[in-house]
């Protein structure tokens, strides 16, 4: 599958956009199959948290258990196996491309491809790069753009294509100039530093010289070529140094190769209008890198030289008398500089790896950017003055409209997976466009650029529309949010509202829609950009809303068509149609929050906005006057006032009350039945009180594995006989009989389910809320939804909470960022960097009084008192930022955290906190800039100099804004990715792998061939490939993997991490030792700087980094990472864990390869009690490790009576030679997958069988919690798969594909 060119920028390589098809396909499949079906097998955790589209949901089938060859195939019966076989992609074929002034060649094409994707990859080749304005021609016959491939008559293997240049426009010539420029610059990093066209960094080729497919041919130091291991001093264990210059090390490839000293517009533009009759387009001025300055006029008919000088117009030829159709060619002639760098240049970006340079569906920030020069390019002028508003919008005209735009996308017809992936590739492309529009407007908006639609009121009130987007400020303006809070209200309702738009959108209703939202916090301001709904700006809103409130509740209005529409939605909601009371005591009836308004556009379309109350309330920071919340709460000390009252549960967390409370319906069902079955039913009354069932408070002890084992298998039946039975009563079957409807109708009501006969929780969203009042008729059913929402409260709190750490560094980083924000809204643009540099320096330098540098007297206007009207929202023109101190600053930290977060931190200053939390500053410096968008200068920051402060004002390079925004999903493919994790884990890798490799292939379809979700896909096929021996498939996927989380997540995001120590395991395997080496010290040195020393995962990253050192012979070197690893893991695990006893174990094998036998027994004896006390005396685990301290102990004695030897006879000794054995690569390996989370099991055929039966039993018991409709039922707690790469600690799932090596997570 190829990606298409709309989702390629200019210059990307749509060559290598050319490999998809076949990358995806894995090794020996160059195709994907013509055709397959999609999994019968449901994933085990439904998509979006289970709220499955509807269009999906008619496709859903019963799971049926696994077929015995692993494979689940179509009943010959099936009605819809037929339908659903579609061919994805037809067989491809090579055509012959003819272009002027090179030799021919062919090209690899597929039939659905455009022309226009041809076009892309002759502009992206080496030898064709530098045309942009030409048609292809077969047989004469010029081809149309946007036809596909398959249409063109006569098109077959081996036709011909004609490259013919076409006369140049004004608009033409402009995109050649521009991919010129994008050529000249495909080396230079600074687009990315800058954060601009969606380019951002990556690294990785630093610490891999280039490809790691080439190098792994060569196999890299099998033959044990010396290779240097020592790690950089500040990444060794212990060292107290964390420098910041190694986070973006200087790339060799960014020295830039001057091809031309300048290239911009001429000032003579544009050409008159008897040049024009000409054919002038336009003119550029050169400065070449001899420092010849040059006149080009571009024309219809390509370059030219003409005689005009900086300020002498004479627009006749020059000589050379060279006219030339390319741009590059001309400049070619004139500088031979030019040409030779020009072609290195070209060369190197063939060169580098296509993920290097393809654009990121949304932009990715950095923190840190080197001092970068600011060279003059002509492009970036323009771009910056003319908002691009002309030529970047590939539509004619001039804007584009945002809101026909997403809606048209969403009404793309979707019954089959063609069509679904054609409307999913739409609206996700519509939205990542939308979303940089909006990210630019709402910078516009704050830097004052734009002209407000009310300019005449106070500069918080005022709203904006650029672009076709509408901007407002997170202000409370006209007291709407006067009950809930204020501005501090108005400034969290856009992130709730667009967790609304999230889910409506995920849930994707057909005939309902919502905005398009974007909202975006930029110096210190909280913009929301949305589309506009047509018709919305020419009448009142009191006329327009037809469903819901504009005043909380007290005027409310309902509508049959939004009812039914929303209906549709309660299900996967979680919402329940309830009714309230207006203003003049009617009864509405609605299905949503009352806030949440309906309103029908000029286009017919009914609009739903305002989704800020879409989840129900969080009970603990809401505290109503006679409203006592459960025991659990109270004891914690809640309910607790908080600033606003729009604290909300969120959608995970409703979704795993609900589950718990499933799983709870299931059990009391199951016991009753049990007990019914027993004759022992005394008192059914037991369950009936309708009060919260104490199971829910009690997480405290759970009951020990074995006795789960049992009850397990005892339950299993009974879960079966519940399901069966709530499902032949919720089909109204009459066969039930009356017992067991009362046994459901029991477990019901013990449960809060708003029905009796099935199993089904919602909530009423008003419930708690100020001035809704609900009808006297539903105060039964008002009392059981406040009951509800108290439960989910307890729940949160008493099971959810528990398995969560409180991390103080981002508690301080938050509460700072609360501090920033406001102390950021009285800055002006040019006080920006003083004022952010001065606030670092309160928060984070030793310094006792820094002093904040106002923009220096002598650029102050003398007319300073005059009120200006174009005043950042809601600033006075004030300097009082500049009177801050650390103490202040860190007075207030403590105030907040203790306001906001009920947390009392015990610091005065940022090195006491230092001190007390075993914090780092550089770590605090990273989560403050990545929160409030700070760019600072990559060099060494004096954090603890007491002398002078750590930031100037010239350490702040820019300011970037953090944007929120909806994810639209690819939904077949996370389906395809769900179901390959499901077969992986039930051991069927190689069709866990394809499931694997068609999801790969639908994502690339959707999302282009950059995206987090594309990332975890290469991840997991990289490891399976990895299990099934093909190490090379493995490097490649996973070096994609990492190069893509790089780009999409960030260069030191937690995942680029553990990226980075996946891809050294397979360089390890491949035998390329010292990158193994390179990739484990990169991880090291971004873990010491995004979390410290102090941290679980540092004992897996040290143990890997010693393993490795170890098989290179480095014992000592090794030692002392291996043993960090085991302080590091007795600090988390307990000395008595089984990780721990591992890394006694890792310890002793380098003592003794360095034959100090009796360490080597110390550690091994520590593993060996570990072992003992936790698994038995008769675990193969502890019988290894007896064996290895007896084999230990006869090395031991053979060296003592060696060393007695020499002592009794000196130097005439006669001594057998001692073997001191270096460890193999293969052990070494073999440790690295065990602490790895992967198992190699040989296994026999009985095993096979108990191991199927195993399986089996697993499925049907996971079959009956299963009972809900799938596609509506979110499964918040199934097991992890696993082959998941993050679980390398947890217990055996000893679930094997019999024809492949076992894979345990």
């Amino acid at each position: 599958m190829v990606i298409k060119t709309d989702e390629l920028p200019a210059a990307a390589p749509a060559d290598n956009a050319r490999e998809h098809g076949s990358q995806a396909g894995g090794k020996g499949r160059p195709d994907a199959p013509a055709s397959f079906l999609p999994p019968l097998e449901p994933p085990s955790v439904m998509l979006l948290n289970g709220d499955c589209p509807e269009s999906l949901k008619q496709e859903e089938r019963a799971a049926e258990p696994p077929r015995e060859n692993g494979l689940d195939e179509a009943e010959p019966g099936d009605e819809t196996t037929g339908q659903e076989v579609i061919v994805i992609q037809d067989t491809g074929f090579s055509v012959k491309i003819l272009a002027p002034g090179i030799e021919p060649f062919s090209l690899q094409v597929s039939p659905q491809e455009m022309v226009q994707e041809i076009h892309q990859v002759l502009m992206d080749r080496e030898d064709t790069c530098h045309r942009t304005c030409f048609s292809l021609h077969l047989d004469g016959n010029m081809l149309d753009h946007f036809s596909e491939l398959r249409s063109v008559e006569g098109l077959q293997e081996g036709s011909v294509l004609r490259v013919v240049e076409e006369p140049y426009t004004v608009r033409e010539a402009r995109i050649h100039v521009r991919h010129v420029r994008d050529l000249l610059k495909s080396l230079d990093p600074s687009d990315a530093f800058n954060g601009v066209d969606c380019n951002s960094l990556s690294f990785l080729s630093v610490f891999t010289d280039g490809d790691l497919g080439d190098s792994g041919k060569r196999k890299k130091g099998l033959e044990m070529d010396p290779i240097d291991c020592t790690p950089p001093e500040y990444i060794l264990p212990g060292s107290r140094e964390r420098p910041l210059c190694p986070l973006q090390p200087q790339n060799r490839d960014w020295k830039p190769l001057q091809c031309l000293k300048v290239l911009t517009m001429s000032g003579w533009n544009p050409p008159p209008g008897n040049r024009k009759m000409h054919g002038d387009l336009m003119y550029l001025f050169v400065i070449t890198a001899e420092d010849r300055q040059v006149s080009i006029t571009a024309s219809t008919r390509g370059f030219y030289l003409n005689q005009s000088t900086a300020y002498h117009f004479n627009p006749k030829p020059a000589s050379p008398r060279f006219l030339s159709h390319s741009l590059v060619e001309l400049l070619n002639q004139i500088s031979p500089t030019f040409k030779k760098n020009f072609a290195v240049l070209q060369k190197k970006r063939v060169q580098r790896h296509p993920f290097e340079r393809i654009a990121t569906p949304f932009q990715v920030y950095s923190w840190t950017a080197p001092q970068a020069e600011h060279a003059m390019d002509c492009v970036r002028a323009e771009d910056a003055y003319t908002s691009r508003l002309g030529y970047e919008e590939h539509i004619p005209g001039q804007t584009r409209d945002w809101n026909e735009e997403l809606q048209t996308t969403r009404e793309l017809p979707r019954k089959n997976l063609p069509e679904r992936l054609l409307r999913e590739r739409a609206i996700f492309k519509v939205h990542s466009d939308f979303t940089a529009a909006a990210t630019r407007g709402a910078m516009a908006v704050i830097d004052g650029n734009v002209m407000a639609i009310n300019p005449s009121e106070e500069t918080k009130m005022q709203m904006f529309i650029w672009n076709n987007i509408f901007f407002s400020l997170g202000f409370d303006v006209r007291d709407h949010y006067k009950d809930f809070g204020g501005d501090v209200a108005a400034y969290v309702a856009p992130t709730n509202d667009l967790n609304g738009v999230r889910t409506y959108n995920a849930v994707d209703v057909e005939g309902l829609y919502t905005l398009g939202t974007v909202v975006v916090d930029y110096r210190g301001y909280r913009v929301t950009a949305q589309s506009i709904i047509p018709g919305i700006l020419e009448r009142d809103q009191e006329q327009s809303v037809i469903y819901g409130s504009i005043d909380f509740g007290k005027t409310v209005v309902s509508h049959p068509r939004y009812l039914e529409l929303l209906e549709r939605t309660s299900r996967p909601l979680k919402i329940l149609r309830h009714r309230v009371l207006n203003d003049r005591d009617e009864e509405v009836e609605l299905c949503s929050s009352v806030e949440c308004k309906g309103i029908i556009g000029n286009d017919g379309r009914h609009y739903i906005l305002d989704l800020l109350r879409t989840f129900p309330p969080d009970l603990n920071f809401l505290p109503v006057p006679g409203e006592e919340l459960p025991e659990e709460c109270t004891r914690a000390g809640f309910p607790r006032a908080h600033r606003h009252k729009l604290c909300c549960l969120r959608q995970e967390l409703v979704d795993a009350f609900v589950e718990h409370r499933y799983l709870l319906f299931m059990k009391l069902a199951a016991l009753q039945l049990m007990q019914q079955k027993a004759g022992k039913l005394e008192n059914p009354t037991s369950l009936e009180n309708g009060g919260p069932p104490s199971s829910e408070s009690k997480p405290e002890d759970p009951p020990g594995p074995e006795a789960e084992r049992e009850e397990e298998g005892s339950t299993a039946s009974g879960l079966a006989k519940v399901k069966e039975l709530a499902e032949t009563i919720a089909a109204d079957d009459s066969t039930a009989d009356p017992r067991s409807r009362e046994v459901i109708r029991n477990a019901c009501k013990a449960v809060g389910s708003i029905s009796s006969t099935a199993f089904d929780i919602r909530f009423n969203p008003d419930i708690f809320s100020p001035g809704v009042r609900f009808p006297e008729s539903c105060q039964d059913e008002v009392r059981d939804q406040k009951q509800l929402l108290k439960d989910a409260a307890a729940f949160l709190l008493s099971c959810q909470i528990p398995g969560l750490k409180i991390g103080i560094g981002e508690l301080i980083t938050r509460s700072a960022k609360h501090i920033f924000k406001t102390y950021l809204q009285g800055v002006e643009l040019s006080g920006l960097s003083a004022a952010i540099s001065h606030f670092l320096n309160c928060f984070l330098s030793s310094y006792p009084n820094p002093v904040a540098h106002l923009p220096a007297d002598e650029l102050v206007s003398k007319k300073r008192n005059k009120r200006r009207k174009n005043r950042p929202p809601g600033a006075a023109d004030n300097t009082a930022w500049a009177v801050m101190t650390p103490q202040e600053l860190w007075k207030n930290i403590c105030q907040e955290a203790k306001n906001y977060y009920d947390f009392s931190l015990e610091c005065e200053s940022v090195d006491q906190a230092v001190e007390t939390y075993g914090l780092q500053k550089i770590t605090l410096l990273r989560e403050i800039s990545l929160k409030t968008g700070i760019q600072i200068l990559l060099k060494e920051y004096s954090f603890d100099s007491r002398h002078k402060p750590a930031f100037t004002e010239e350490d702040v390079l820019n300011i970037f804004p953090v944007v929120k925004h909806v994810n639209p999903k690819a939904s077949d493919a996370f389906h395809f990715f769900q179901s390959g994790q499901a077969k992986v884990q039930q051991g069927f890798l190689k069709e866990g792998c394809e499931l694997i490799n068609e999801a790969l292939n639908l994502f690339n379809n959707v999302y282009g061939a950059m995206h987090v979700e594309i990332c975890a896909c290469l991840r997991l096929l990289a490891r399976l490939h990895y299990i099934m021996g093909d190490y090379t498939e493995a490097l490649s996927n996973q070096q994609k993997a990492v190069l893509m989380s790089e780009r999409v997540m960030g260069i030191e995001h937690p995942n680029t991490i553990q990226e980075y120590m996946h891809l050294a395991l397979y360089c390890f395997a491949s035998s390329q030792l010292s990158t193994a080496l390179s990739l484990l010290y990169r991880a090291r040195y971004l873990m010491l700087l995004v979390f410290g020393e102090d941290h679980p995962e540092m004992a897996l990253l040290d143990n890997n980094i010693g393993l490795v050192l170890h098989g290179v012979m480095e014992y000592d070197l090794s030692l002392r990472f291996l043993e960090n690893a085991l302080a590091v893991s007795t600090k988390y695990h307990g000395p008595k864990a089984l990780k721990v006893a591992l890394s006694h174990h890792l310890v002793a094998r380098v003592y003794e390869s360095k034959a100090e036998f009796r360490s080597a027994l110390q550690h091994e004896k520590e593993g060996y009690t570990i072992y003992k006390s936790q698994l038995g005396e008769d675990h193969e685990k502890t019988k290894e490790s007896s064996e290895y301290l007896k084999c230990l102990t006869q090395q031991a004695v053979a060296l003592q009576r060696t060393m007695n030897e020499i002592y009794r006879n000196g130097s005439s000794a006669n001594i057998p030679p001692l073997k001191f054995t270096a460890p193999s690569m293969a052990s070494v390996l073999e440790q690295l997958n065990v602490i790895n989370g992967i198992l190699f099991i040989p296994l026999s055929q009985k095993d096979l069988e108990n191991l199927k039966a195993e399986v089996a039993r697993r499925h049907q018991l996971q079959e009956a919690s299963r009972n809900r409709d799938r596609a509506e039922e979110p499964m918040a707690t199934e097991p992890e798969p696993a082959g998941d790469p993050e679980d390398g600690g947890s217990q055996p799932q000893a679930a094997k594909d019999p024809s492949s090596p076992g894979l345990q997570g």
